[in-house]
């Protein structure tokens, strides 16, 4: 990984150190955001610093300075020139005592810069038995409270799976551990709506935006009747499902998904911040 970002200049990453007591250790007191970078330019980075301040806020933290994440990004995409690459920002409460209150002193900013594999074409999905709270404090904010998508992460890896799926508590389809979900019903495409729990992920706001799906909420059954599915994120940007749980999909990506996928990669190619 070579040099990072921490706490106002670049780092070598193997020295680099973050206290222990640091609240985003100690109690997953931070929010982050994840860019894909192509030839060491981040793609949609407005919004992605747009949903980093509102995640911060949603948690309470001090606004990130703006400018200051900006030169620090730059910083790393200038020190660890990547053709393709995971670009993390992330800012925690910093120091604080042994527990739930926040300290007195400054957020932590960390950024880092690695490389990515592109992402197959198609992949397989599971659903779990655990639910987003679509009306907890934390919904609809990207946190580092991450320990429900490492359990069930591992168990979609268990199945063969590259991503797991929820329902939130009305049982309807929310979202998965790092992706959104798309499905195709009767030739339509649909999304959750943010009133579900989900992230409002980047890539899912410029779907419904470039393909014109509907935001509505699903019946977690949806998954058994959709005639396609797929998934939206940073790093994935559209990726066809060719299995959920048992049920296979033969032919994925089918037309919709296909033409979703040519979409975003025509447009994103045209403006690397959208």
């Amino acid at each position: 990984m070579g040099l990072i970002w921490l706490d106002g200049a670049l780092r070598d990453a193997d020295s680099a150190r973050v206290s222990v007591f640091d609240h985003g250790l100690t109690v997953g007191d931070g929010v982050f955001e994840t860019m894909k970078t192509v030839a060491g330019r981040p793609f949609a980075m407005r919004r992605h610093l747009d949903r980093l301040a509102v995640s911060a806020a949603g948690l309470g933290l001090p606004e990130p300075d703006r400018d200051e994440v900006a030169r620090a990004c730059a910083a790393v995409l200038d020190a660890v020139p990547l053709p393709l690459g995971r670009l993390r920002v992330t800012y925690t409460g910093g120091l604080a005592p042994l527990g739930s209150d926040r300290g007195e002193g400054r957020p932590t900013l960390v950024v880092a810069h690695a490389e990515t594999p592109r992402r197959p074409d198609t992949t397989a999905v599971v659903t779990v038995p655990w639910t987003r709270n679509e009306r907890g404090a934390l919904a609809g904010l990207k946190t580092t409270s991450y320990a429900e998508n490492v359990i069930a992460l591992a168990r979609a890896r268990q199945q063969a799976a590259s991503e797991a799926l929820f329902p939130n508590t009305a049982g309807h389809l929310c979202e998965g551990t790092g992706t959104n979900v798309f499905v195709v019903l009767d030739g339509e495409l649909h999304t959750p709506p943010l009133s579900s729990g989900c992230l409002a992920g980047v890539t899912r706001a410029l779907v419904v935006e470039w393909s014109g799906a509907r935001e509505t909420e699903l019946p977690m059954d949806c998954l058994e009747r959709a005639e396609e599915i797929f998934l939206t994120s940073s790093t994935r940007d559209v990726q066809a499902v060719r299995r959920v749980d048992s049920r296979e999909l033969p032919g994925a990506p089918g037309p919709v998904t296909a033409e979703a996928m040519r979409v975003f990669a025509a447009r994103s190619a045209t403006d690397i911040d959208p």
